[in-house]
């Protein structure tokens, strides 16, 4: 039996690009169909009645039509606009970020309902985030997790004897920890710290109310991010371009908070 020429499913709109004069091809994360492309017809009209329904960040229920190569959105209601968040220009970039990791960690229409529903959450509680530094490591830890790129963190990924409580190695190239004694196997691999082990692991089995109550110092902070998008970078084989933004529009925010 052939399938329906419609059909409908929930999205998060998480990529837009310009076709033509007035239409565009959306990315869109659904829990179903995992992560598809669409056309939306005549969207970048003034007069667009779905524009407002497919902006980038929603949260929508869509309806869309079969097409040879891509299928092209008829229809779209707004259920969760995250408005709280698009005012705000640093969590609208913190979430832009996380959308770019969830299309570049994911391949097309191979659901991850797990990952949509983490997706989701992490725009809710970044609408009113107050400690979004850490709120990002916990981001990107639980989807490379849910991806299939979870770094060993319990025991050495060489000797896979349990980590002590010292100060180890992490090494990209072998997915995680290395202990002391194991450090001169992996000439790539450099230190990390007990505490950022430590909260690393917390990530692993935390939920996000917890990441909120977490208080780290600056050098922390700075030590596991850079852990975490090494590790992001080298799967990738790329840069994350909104994490180059990120860090600009974070170096413009200290400057001005220092002038004042």
């Amino acid at each position: 039996m052939p399938e329906p020429r419609e059909y409908q499913l929930e999205a998060i709109i998480t990529r837009k690009v310009k076709l033509g004069e007035a239409d565009r091809i959306l990315t869109l994360y659904t829990p179903d169909r995992g992560k598809i492309e669409a056309v939306a017809k005549g969207v970048r009209k003034t007069k667009s009645k779905m524009a407002g329904h497919l902006e980038l960040l929603t949260y929508s229920q869509v309806r869309l039509a079969r097409g040879r190569n891509l299928d092209t959105i008829i229809g779209s209601q707004t259920i969760e606009s995250f408005m709280s968040l698009k005012n705000d220009l640093w969590l609208t970039s913190c979430a832009l970020y996380c959308a770019e990791l969830v299309n570049q960690f994911t391949v097309a229409h191979a659901a991850i309902p797990s990952l949509f529903r983490f997706f989701l959450e992490t725009l809710n509680y970044l609408s009113s985030s107050t400690n979004t530094d850490l709120t990002l490591r916990y981001v990107e830890l639980n989807l490379l997790e849910m991806t299939g790129y979870r770094p060993q963190i319990q025991e050495c990924t060489a000797c896979h004897k349990p980590l002590k409580p010292e100060t180890n190695y992490f090494d990209y190239k072998a997915g995680g920890a290395i202990c002391p004694e194991c450090e001169l196997r992996c000439p790539g691999c450099f230190e990390i710290s007990l505490d950022a082990l430590k909260v690393m692991r917390l990530f692993q089995k935390c939920s996000f109310s917890m990441v909120e109550r977490l208080k780290i110092s600056p050098a922390l902070s700075q030590e596991l991010k850079t852990i975490t998008s090494g590790y992001i970078r080298y799967h990738l084989e790329r840069e994350v371009k909104s994490a180059a933004w990120l860090d600009t529009l974070n170096d413009q925010i200290a400057q001005f908070s220092k002038s004042e």
